[in-house]
């Protein structure tokens, strides 16, 4: 094994063990290289190494920190309980309606006969099934434009949908522009697909089409990815006139677009998606399982009609098709209406949640949408997000550092991300009110 990665071995395993705590500030790298009797180069190796698994994150002008949270550095971990106090998980996003189980159990029965279980159990293509095309046509449709069901491809999960188009638009080394606060498992979806990302410049509205343009005159973007509605982590939403400038922008320049609706259904009655502004350039993605339940494992695109192939075999060659049994449960929850129901009754929840933000964190700035299931908390100086993070972490409660969504380096936003969907209401109000002295008791303090 190389010198550098049994040093970067020894200093995980202290990260891992405890003994290096979340927020702990590591060594400047040539004292480090004194320190373990190697070149600083070899340090510059270690510590890259040390970014790569996820455990530390650099911040330009700060030095390099002991990231908070799991190993892997991803969101969505199980917290580790602190002693004397629950564990509260407000990095986890999995709205769950009141009654949810008995809505959708009656659906299944059918589906629960042997005949039509064997059918069920069958592979799915990545086309799905004449009768899913059509419900998912219709569920898109229901803003009033037409979406043709032949356009449409299934995959596991809205993860792998993203995926799946990015795999077919962009070749290995190929760049793709991002807003620079971007969901972080794109992030890890282009370093498994040798794909870099560019954060393009942004304002309160979204991308700017001049961004996109002088960074595509830079060095061509192969493809863009972007989130118009509800974005995660700040719950923008990208007026109708930006979107209009956006679709001349990459008509002009020729560039495909990947458009992540996943929260959209929460804003009823927002702007139209970019896809019904460019519809021969943007494959837009979706999925069921913020709207039904996060084990009803079907996301879906629609994509440019000449892009239909192209999808499909990148679903295939991944491995990302939709199994058969969520397909059929799919197609009789959107058919009898429980879908709908879910919607409704989720719009309420994450609206009520919200009202909880506004009142708890009322003192802070804190950028959201009323109809949001998350809440972007640009904390009170001098408190630094990972060392916040890890401040909240001690108290039992789990949240997201800036640093997970953002791009490039040098990017370290002052902000954590609060899910509000996973936990009870009662919980979320306590563990709101815990976050807001611990950013009182920090500022005052100042340490952070």
């Amino acid at each position: 094994m190389d010198d550098y990665r049994r040093i970067a071995d020894r200093i995980a395993a202290d990260i891992t063990g405890g003994r290096l705590r979340p927020g702990q500030r590591l060594p400047p790298q040539r004292a480090f290289a004194r320190r373990h009797g190697v070149a600083p180069s070899t340090a510059g190796r270690i510590y890259a190494e040390l970014v790569r698994r996820g455990l530390v994150v650099g911040e330009v002008g700060r030095g390099t920190f002991v990231r908070a949270g799991a190993p892997d550095g991803q969101p969505g971990h199980a917290l580790a309980e602190a002693a004397g106090a629950p564990a509260v998980n407000l990095e986890l996003n999995y709205p769950s309606a009141p009654g949810q189980s008995e809505l959708l159990a009656p659906a299944l029965a059918p589906l629960l006969r042997p005949d039509a279980l064997g059918q069920a159990l069958r592979p799915a293509a990545a086309a799905g099934t004449p009768a899913a095309r059509e419900a998912v046509a219709a569920l898109l449709g229901r803003d009033g434009r037409r979406v043709a069901a032949d356009r449409v491809l299934f995959t596991g999960n809205a993860r792998q949908a993203i995926a799946s188009t990015l795999a077919s638009l962009v070749r290995p080394g190929g760049r793709v522009g991002v807003e620079p606060l971007t969901y972080p498992l794109v992030k890890e979806i282009a370093a498994r697909l040798g794909l870099v990302l560019v954060p393009l410049a942004a304002d309160a509205e979204g991308l700017l089409p001049e961004g996109v343009a002088a960074a595509h005159r830079g060095a061509p973007l192969s493809a863009l990815y972007l989130q118009p509605t509800l974005h995660n982590p700040t719950s923008r939403t990208t007026g109708a006139e930006r979107l209009r400038q956006l679709a001349d922008c990459v008509h002009r320049l020729g560039i495909p677009v990947v458009e992540d609706r996943i929260w959209a259904f929460l804003h009823p009655g927002g702007t139209p998606p970019l896809a019904a502004l460019a519809p021969g350039l943007v494959h837009l993605v979706d999925g069921l399982s913020k709207r039904v339940a996060p084990g009803l494992a079907v996301g879906f695109a629609v994509v440019p009609e000449d892009r239909t192939e192209a999808v499909a075999r990148a679903v295939r060659s991944g491995g990302w098709n939709a199994g058969g049994f969520a397909l059929e449960a799919a197609v009789r929850w959107l058919g009898d209406g429980t879908v709908d129901r879910l919607v409704a009754a989720k719009r309420q929840d994450a609206r009520r949640r919200q009202r909880l933000v506004a009142e708890k964190l009322a003192a802070f700035a804190v950028r959201s949408d009323p109809a949001a299931y998350f809440a972007w908390w640009e904390l009170p100086a001098p408190w630094r997000a990972e060392t916040f993070t890890a401040a909240a972490r001690a108290r039992g409660i789990a949240v997201t550092p800036g640093t997970a969504f953002s791009v490039g380096p040098g990017r370290t936003p002052g902000a954590v991300r609060l899910g509000l969907a996973s936990v009870p209401e009662p919980v979320l109000a306590r563990a709101l009110g815990i976050l807001a002295g611990v950013a009182r008791d920090g500022a005052a303090a100042g340490t952070g």
